[in-house]
């Protein structure tokens, strides 16, 4: 049997910020990495940004190796046994371990009844396989309008490939964004080329040979239609793995629940990244996110913690994307139900966009402005309330 003082589970963003984190306190405990991908830790954005502009895959790999772990690519933990500190991996491999992480993040959700050869985008084998398919095949259809099928639509669109979004909402991001925005980006997209189908359904997809055939039907008039692609490339979001905290008899809910240290309800395993639902202190309510600069910032302090440190993970993580020309940084809550004010320096193309509360701000957009997501951080922390006209000029360029 393997022993190691400390054992990660998952080899993502939030696993090698957490080797950086121990090797910050202890420069000399063993470390295991285990992770099912059979590449080294790597930066995802990158994955649906910066590779589809040119970008050397080489340049988004993490120096694992300069931090002394033993790393077990192609390796599924199947199970914690939490009282006696031992972990069975998927080759029947048993370690010790003093403290551990689960980092294990999420699977893209699957449409049901997809045939094989769909694209459920998460991975970089996903890239490595859809850019091989973008070097001989045309048409392409995304399937989800939030941020993944919005940022590969742009991708593959700006790689001269014929791009149909399908999805149900009003717009791209609709489940984000106010519907006016939202609506924005629809003709937005069609104006650089991507065929836009809003408020539509995919009822299945089948295979003939190399060709996907789609139907689907519109959401309000019922009307049902067929369209043929090359490839098909899914993003409706996330689903985090919970069997092995399940299995160790963890508190979950909606992720694995976790204190202000980033403890499970075991003190010795620990749980970081998109799986864990932490406390989000400046919005005082608990949360599970799957970004990042949460990742990042979140595994490098679990790391610390794991090693003796107990700091209190008080972050209130941003994320950002971009689309095509446009982009944006946000942070805090955004939720359809709050009340909604946009506060535009020039119409959808630069502007901050606010979510209230009970007159309280708990979510910022800021479309095409940079560098404001720490004042807004301080604003959304003083828990101040606003009337509508108080939010006007509140961030300038």
């Amino acid at each position: 049997m393997k022993e190691y003082k400390y054992i990660i589970v998952g080899g993502g963003m939030t696993g090698s910020s957490a080797v950086m984190g121990i090797r910050k306190n202890d420069p000399d405990g063993t470390i295991a990495v285990i992770s099912k991908e059979p590449y080294k830790p790597y930066n995802r954005p990158p994955l649906s940004k910066g590779l589809w502009d040119g970008k050397d895959i080489e340049g988004i790999m993490r120096p694992i190796e300069k931090y002394d772990v033993d790393l077990f690519l192609e390796t599924r933990v199947e199970k914690i046994e939490p009282d006696e500190k031992w972990i069975l991996t998927d080759k029947d491999e048993t370690f010790k371990y003093g403290k551990i992480l689960i980092a294990t993040g999420g699977e893209p959700i699957q449409l049901p009844g997809a045939p094989e050869g769909v694209i459920s985008y998460r991975t970089r084998a996903d890239y490595e396989e859809l850019n091989e398919l973008a070097k001989t095949k045309q048409t392409f259809c995304v399937i989800g309008g939030g941020f993944i099928g919005s940022e590969i639509a742009a991708a593959l669109t700006k790689n001269d490939k014929d791009v149909t979004m399908i999805f149900p909402e009003i717009g791209i991001s609709g489940l984000l964004f106010p519907d006016d925005l939202s609506k924005f980006l629809d003709n937005y997209y069609r104006e650089q080329g991507v065929n836009i189908l809003n408020g539509c359904l995919v009822d299945s997809i089948s295979k003939s040979g190399d060709e996907y055939k789609v139907e689907f039907h519109n959401i309000d008039t019922a009307e049902v239609s067929k369209s043929e692609f090359d490839v098909i490339v899914v993003g409706i979001g996330l689903k985090p793995n919970l069997d092995l905290a399940k299995d160790a008899g963890l508190e979950v809910d909606d992720g694995i629940l976790v204190n202000e240290f980033l403890q499970t309800s075991k003190p010795d395993i620990y749980a970081a990244g998109d799986v864990a639902n932490f406390m989000n202190y400046g919005l005082k309510k608990r949360m599970r996110v799957e970004h990042e600069d949460n990742a990042n910032t979140m595994g490098l302090i679990v790391g610390k913690n794991m090693a003796g440190d107990k700091i209190k993970y008080d972050h209130m993580p941003f994320f950002y994307s971009d689309l095509f020309d446009l982009g944006y940084e946000a942070v805090g809550e955004m939720n359809k139900d709050f009340t909604i004010v946009s506060d535009w320096i020039e119409p959808y193309k630069k502007g901050t966009i606010y979510y209230l509360d009970d007159n309280k701000i708990v979510g910022l957009i800021f479309w095409n402005l940079w560098g404001k997501v720490d004042q807004g951080r301080e604003i959304i922390q003083e828990g101040k309330e606003y009337k509508d006209k108080d939010l006007k000029g509140l961030f300038t360029e």
